[in-house]
This record gives C-alpha cells, structure tokens and sequence, in this order.
C-alpha cells in the first residue's frame, strides 16, 4: 500500500496520517462543507470532497468513501474510530471493490459489535462473564424471574448498544417492566434493534481494558492495561495505563482473556477488550471494540509501539514484529480529552471560535488536536478538540505534567473540560487511585470549578499586585539625585 485514504477528520485523521507519512506512504484525505480548511485537509498529499457538512451526507456514506479512493488510486482505507470504523456492511463492500481496509475482517466486526453474540464468542474460552442472561429477552415474565435470581439491582442493556444508550437501572422488581420498556424504547431509537439483554449491577465498577493486537498468520498479543473509569454520561473522559490498582498476576490474567476474546474470532488489526473490574477486584467481560481506541495514545507511551503503523503493517499482511515477552511497561501514561463542553452545566456541549488556542509543550507532553487558533468548532460532529497526553517515569510525575499541561494550555471562546481536568488530577481519590465509574457523581460539583476559577483569579490578581508594586519600587530605586561632581559629569558623557 503506497497510498491509503484516511475515511475520517480532525485529530484522528491527522494522526493516522503522520504515522503513513513516517512510513513513506502517501495519504488522502476526505472532507465535507464544513471541513473544507480543516488541518487534516491541508496536511494530506490529496484531498476529495465527499458532501455536505451533516456526516449521515458524508462521513458515512460508504459509495463516497470508495469512489474516492478510487478516484485518487488509494490501496486501502483506515477508518480510524467513530463513523464507519465499526460497520461490518462498509468492511465487506471495501472488500467487495477490491480495496484492504485498515481493520478486521467483516466477520470479527459482525459478532463482537453485538454484545450477546460476543459473549457467545468469548464463552467459548471460559471468558469471566457477570451473572445475567446470555440471550436477548423475548418473555418479560421469564426476564423477571431471572434478575431475581441474579439479584437486584440489575443493568438491563441493548444488545446492540453502546454510550450509555439503552441501558436502565432496576433497583427493584417493582420497576422491572417500566424500565424495560424504556430500554427497548431506547435502544430502538438509537440503533434499530430493540434486543436487550440483562447482568447482576456492579455497584462500585472500574472500567479496564486491554489493547490487542492480532496478525493474519495467527499471532495475537496484548499491549497491557488502560484504565478508563472517569466518565460522564457512560463516556470516557480520562484515561490511563498502567491502572493503579492491577497486580502483576490480575494484569496476567486479564491479558490472556483478552488473546482469547481476539481469538475467538480469529481478530486481526488492533481492537480493544473491555472488562469491568468489581470492588473484590474480580474482573468480568464486557464487550470488544473491533477498531482503534481514542485513547490509544498512552499505550503507545508505556509500550514505544505505534499501534497505527502495526495496524498499516498487518493490513499490508506481515506479521507482527515481537512476541508478548519482548513488551514491558515503562513509566506511566495519562490522556484528558478535550471537549468543548461546559462542565458547569452538565457537561453540555459548546461551540464557537477558538479566540485563543495555545497548547502546552515541553517534556513529557503530547497533544493530538486537529485546530488552530481562529478556526471554529463545528456543530455537526463529536466535541473533541485535542487529547492531551502526558507522560512520566511513574504515575505521580504523569499527575503532576497534566496539571502543568492544563495550566499551559490557553483556550478562550469556548467552554472547555480542562478546568474539569485539573479538578480530577488534583483530588485525593484519584491521586490515591481509590475511585470508580462514579467518579463524577460522587465528587464532581459544577460550584467546584467556579470556586477554583475565582482562587486562580485572586492568585492572578496578588501576582500583578506585587509584581506592579516591584516594579514602582524598581523605578523609585533608580532615580538619580542631579548632582554636578565631575564623575558624574564623566559618567553622563561617557555612559
């Protein structure tokens, strides 16, 4: 493959195609109306229209994407992640038109993007599950009879979900059907199938997950751990690897679930295994994600491999370069992403002009963006603006780089989550490690950030104060009485 098109935007797009451009392969990029002066677009050697600013008009439609790679003699297609990196019908008519996609088969995509046939998959390895149904629901009574059994409260999920969408809480059996009918509702709504499945609720979960990667002639390893429980709305916001809380032996044991999860369907590219980690620290699987993570980036930091040129190198059809033993984590790995959401008012999305945009720099720092000062934030797409990574010998010195970075960063016209950011990395639960999913509902109030935005402006303002003052008494100090003594004379004329 000397040419590939990247069938995505922003910092994802740029990302990928930094990688290409280190390997020698040229890149083309695709964009809608509203990604006409976008940075991917500019950086890629070749650039094509595909529609209108609406991604259902551009992003995701399959014809465009393959038109254009034809158009401009791409071999193959990386999907990064969001829009059409999961679509097993896009991975069979890339195939169908002769073209290699960046990713695994259609097959692998098929049965791990539905959580009841990925369970199926991985209960053919003994994979730990949490106690629940292990099909979708037809007979509520019999659903009923069955969360009594595993004991409530209960998590009733859409088999097809994801986000957070089509998923309840039952307490009680009293509220059994009603939140049953919301899910199905839900779940409808959001993905067109109304399958719902359900599983005992962990009441204190960890979000952990293990990054694979699997080759075509067989080989599977995993890349260690990320811990991703700071959340909002289901949704990750801060992530990390190592987790704080793995020993050597859970680490071990979660790996090779993971290998096994991959093999059940002989996966290949990179992909990630999801596991929720319970307060005994018994681990459960959830689900598999058939695509590269957002937060990618910090296992890459603790394991010095580009997960982006293993993906084009697999794809190409080589095998993969090392072995488990040969990978070691080194040092620690933190990732915020950057949203422009405000956090004081539920974390609502925010568009305008980025007025300011600075980002940090110096050791330890990396910033995957995909904007410049003075451009604007779209309406039509997810409300990312950068990750920002850092990177330390252990996880203290990553702490304390990301309270740098976020000081560092300058972003006005728009609310952010950096200031949420900092929250987190300054408070005793996650400094300690002892924290869950919860995170946010337990510790998170939005007066929080406004307190801490009026301590940093009355710090801002003593500063100017004493500053202003040293400078008056610096002036006061280097006024000069007149004097007419011949050496000050000389000094006059000489000076």
């Amino acid at each position: 493959m000397d040419k590939i098109l990247i069938a995505n935007r922003g910092e994802i797009a740029l990302r990928i195609m930094r990688s290409a451009k280190e390997m020698g392969i040229k890149t083309v990029a695709v964009f809608s109306e509203a990604d006409r002066n976008a940075l991917h677009v500019r950086y890629a050697d070749e650039a094509v229209f595909i529609g209108a600013a609406a991604s259902n008009q551009s992003y995701l439609v399959i014809d465009k994407i393959v038109a254009a790679c034809k158009q401009t003699g791409a071999k193959g297609i990386h999907p990064g992640y969001g829009f059409l990196s999961e679509n097993a019908e896009f991975a069979k008519q890339v195939k169908k038109a002769g073209l290699i996609l960046i990713g695994p088969s259609p097959e692998a995509m098929e049965v791990m993007g539905n959580k009841l046939s990925a369970k199926a998959a991985a209960l053919k390895y003994n994979i730990p599950m949490v106690p629940g149904t292990e099909e979708a629901i037809s007979d509520i009574a019999d659903a009923k009879k069955r969360a009594v059994e595993v004991g409530f409260p209960i998590l009733i999920k859409a088999a097809a979900g994801g986000g957070g969408k089509g998923m309840r809480i039952v307490e009680k059996a009293a509220d059994f059907e009603e939140q049953m009918d919301m899910a199905v509702s839900e779940a409808v709504s959001a993905f067109g199938d109304g399958a719902v499945f359900i599983e005992r609720y962990v009441t204190s979960p960890r979000h952990i997950e293990i990054q694979v990667l699997g080759d075509n002639h067989g080989n599977i390893v995993h890349l260690f751990e990320r811990e991703c429980s700071v959340q909002r709305r289901h949704q990750k916001v801060i992530e990390e690897a190592p987790s704080s809380v793995l020993t050597q032996e859970i680490r071990e044991k979660m790996g090779k679930c993971a290998v096994d999860v991959a093999r059940s369907v002989n996966y290949t590219g990179a992909g990630t295994v999801e596991f929720i980690l319970d307060e005994n620290l018994d681990f459960f699987f959830l689900e598999m994600n058939t695509r590269l993570q957002v937060e990618h980036p910090v296992s890459e930091l603790i394991t010095g491999i580009d997960l982006v040129k293993e993906q084009i190198k697999i794809a190409r059809g080589e095998a993969i370069g090392f072995k488990q033993e040969d990978l070691k984590i080194n040092g620690h790995a933190i990732e915020l992403r950057v949203y422009a959401e405000d956090p004081k008012n539920n974390f609502l999305p925010d568009i305008g002009t980025l007025q300011t945009y600075i980002t940090p720099k110096g050791n330890g720092v990396r910033v995957d963006d995909g904007f410049e000062q003075g451009m604007e934030i779209p309406i039509y797409y997810d409300p990312m603006i950068a990750k920002l990574i850092t990177y330390g010998k252990d996880r203290e010195e990553a702490i304390e780089r990301m309270i740098r970075a976020i000081d560092e960063y300058e972003i006005t016209g728009i609310e952010t989550t950096l200031g949420f950011g900092k929250f987190v990395m300054q408070h005793p639960a996650f400094t300690s490690g002892n924290f869950d999913t919860h995170f946010v509902g337990k510790y998170f109030k939005p007066e929080l950030l406004n307190a801490q935005d009026k301590e940093e402006a009355e710090i801002a303002a003593i500063l100017a104060t004493q500053l202003l003052s040293k400078k008056e008494n610096k002036t006061l100090k280097n006024k000069v009485e007149p004097t007419n003594s011949a050496w000050q004379q000389n000094r006059k004329t000489y000076s």
